[in-house]
């Protein structure tokens, strides 16, 4: 992946593709979660991209959430009741599987090489969710992704780190709220320190800057309503240090 490299950008794009391929050179992909996009188009996307441009890409909700989730109204394919039932926790499922896979060719074309699991709330640290966890992790085919989850079901910090460590996993945080236990593999997602109307101040972005590694791949993504040009001002700071 390459050493000292900052990867800058929002969650979604919020704006034509083409302004924001100008201003930034990430963004998380929000669509693959909701319902993912026919795989030509994914490759449309990454053939119009700049060259050294990243896509990283949030896992099918079908593999993390249950089909109550208030999420599913956006799934666009009709779910057969089965199907529904199969879904979510990281189950060891077909349909978990399936959607594993259809996640996994999403990210094949757009040349990803991180894949953020978001959970829910709801997915707490019982003995199950590990066990189908340690299940999930272990079989999944990732080649060289780089497997990004993010807890958030009050998750010791114990267990949380135990299984990074155990599955090869990165933790995800906004690092505002909460320290990462993978440290040298940073994933921040930063959806402003009081609300999502936040707008970072110039030193808490400098700040941001010494939370991550000298020599090492991180991702910062924002998660704000001027999320755009907090990243452009993250960016400049970054850029002016090289």
């Amino acid at each position: 992946m390459g050493e000292g490299l900052i990867r800058i950008g929002c969650c979604g794009f919020r704006t034509s593709r083409e302004s924001y391929y100008a201003l930034l050179d990430a963004v998380e992909v929000q669509h693959t979660f909701y319902q993912p996009p026919l795989v030509p188009t994914l490759k449309r996307w990454r053939a119009e991209a700049p060259a050294g441009f990243e896509f990283t890409l949030k896992a099918w909700q079908l593999i993390t959430h249950l089909s109550s989730s208030p999420t599913y109204r956006r799934v666009k394919r009709q779910l057969s009741e089965e199907k529904k039932g199969e879904a979510g926790a990281f189950r060891p499922t077909a349909t978990v599987a399936g959607a594993w896979e259809l996640t996994r060719e999403c990210a094949s074309a757009l040349g990803a090489r991180a894949v953020l699991f978001q959970c829910p709330a709801s997915f707490r640290p019982t003995r199950e969710n590990v066990a189908n966890m340690r299940k999930f992790f272990r079989g999944a085919e990732r080649g060289k992704l780089a497997f990004c989850w993010e807890p958030r079901g009050g998750w010791p910090c114990e267990t949380v780190k135990g299984l990074c460590e155990e599955l090869d996993l990165w933790h995800v945080v906004d690092p505002f709220a909460e320290r990462t236990l993978t440290p040298g593999r940073c994933y921040f997602r930063l959806h402003g320190r009081r609300g999502w109307r936040y707008k970072y101040e110039d030193g808490e972005l400098e700040e941001l800057r010494s939370m991550l590694p000298e020599r090492a791949v991180s991702y910062v993504f924002f998660n704000n309503v001027e999320m755009r040009d907090d990243a452009a001002r993250f960016k400049e700071i970054v850029e002016s240090e090289s």
